[in-house]
């Protein structure tokens, strides 16, 4: 079963209207999508993510309120597109879960995985792009090691390249997490491949990039009213996040409604203990930056109080 992180946190920052027009910027398996069609009636919520196999589970997990969603197939520098698609102006609520879905981390083929045989590819979109395995075999090694050190995080980074260089051709997941962990030998919980896994597919997808895009655009996607919310995982990302949305807040007159992250709760990470490092950011933008509302044929955007 698929466990959206932080959901009752999620709709209580968007404050869903039944007649809002609302923007799943990563829909993955259809959590936060499903619980916001649930409390629409005219409204409509826009569902978008890059990876169509994660689009077309997240359909046949929200099939019964398909009458209130449209799907949409991109990555965050392509929503201005999406939005325009959709005859949308701007929406009235839009939420960004940037984590890894489980699908992808369990599915072998997708090569997310350290610790099942695959496939070294971690694309969200496989249709095209680089591989993890085109960065592991052909990088140069101090390209590959500043990789690591800057995306993971990673102490041990020209160490670690080093090794991957040696060990070349990296052939899959599990020969890559190999020689990782003979290059630095476990001394926790946590496998010492864990943080290289992480940066190889951050750079893979340009996932801080398509971020610094997302925020970039926030004024112009998101109508006056309406809000923001962002939940990451990792500390370059949140950190993104906290910048962006104090800077709106500056010079936008945006509000900030989280001083600090929203994170989880005991009782979410015994259920779901993938939520355990999840931080959420919500953000109201100003009413002056309302340009009209969304003209979704069909649908009306709900009355400002």
């Amino acid at each position: 079963m698929h466990l959206p992180v932080l959901l009752s946190e999620t709709l209580e920052y968007l404050n869903v209207r039944p007649g809002g027009v609302y923007l799943d910027a990563t829909a993955g398996l259809g959590g936060h999508t499903r619980e916001i069609a649930r409390r629409l009636t005219t409204g409509l919520v826009i569902a978008s993510d890059r990876d169509p196999e994660s689009l077309e589970m997240a359909r046949a997990n929200t099939a019964g309120f398909a009458g209130r969603i449209r799907f949409h197939r991109g990555e965050f520098s392509a929503l201005p597109r999406i939005l325009a698609e959709a005859g949308v102006e701007r929406v009235d609520g839009l939420v960004a879960d940037l984590g890894v879905s489980r699908y992808q981390l369990t599915e072998a083929a997708r090569g997310f995985s350290l610790l099942t045989e695959g496939p070294l590819d971690m694309r969200m979109d496989q249709s095209r792009g680089a591989t993890a395995a085109d960065l592991v075999n052909y990088s140069a090694e101090k390209a590959l090691a500043d990789l690591i050190y800057q995306f993971g995080e990673e102490r041990s980074a020209r160490r670690i390249a080093r090794a991957i260089v040696r060990a070349r051709p990296v052939r899959s997941t599990l020969h890559l997490a190999s020689v990782v962990e003979r290059a630095v030998p476990r001394t926790g919980r946590l496998h010492p491949a864990t943080r290289t896994f992480m940066a190889l597919r951050i750079a893979v997808n340009d996932e801080l990039g398509e971020l610094d895009r997302l925020l970039a655009s926030l004024p112009a996607l998101v109508a006056g009213g309406g809000r923001a919310v962002v939940i990451s995982f990792m500390s370059l990302e949140d950190r993104k996040v906290k910048e962006r949305f104090r800077e709106l807040g500056r010079q936008a007159g945006a509000l900030v409604l989280t001083r600090r992250p929203v994170t989880p709760g005991e009782p979410e990470i015994r259920a779901n203990p993938a939520a355990r490092s999840a931080k959420l950011r919500a953000l109201e933008m100003r009413e002056q930056q309302a340009s009209g509302l969304n003209g979704v044929p069909g649908f009306r955007a709900h009355e400002r109080r």
